[in-house]
């Protein structure tokens, strides 16, 4: 009886960090649901993100309130 080893190969993907530069007080619901999906709470918040298709949209969804740097 053969015994096989699983191997995981994890792939480095890059990472973003978002920080919220202005309230979401008058924002759609949408956008302020975005804020929170991402982790943003309180001005001048700062959460770090894996650099994918999904982050993105939603970062050019409140582009006007965050700032990225990569």
């Amino acid at each position: 009886m053969k015994k096989y080893l699983k191997v995981n190969f994890y792939t480095i993907m890059a990472t973003i960090k978002i920080k919220q530069v202005r309230s979401k007080i008058k924002c759609p619901k949408s956008q302020k649901l975005t804020l929170a999906a991402l982790g943003l709470k309180k001005v001048n918040a700062i959460v770090e993100h894996e650099d994918t298709p999904a982050i993105l949209g939603m970062v050019a969804k409140i582009k006007h309130l965050v700032q990225v740097e990569k």
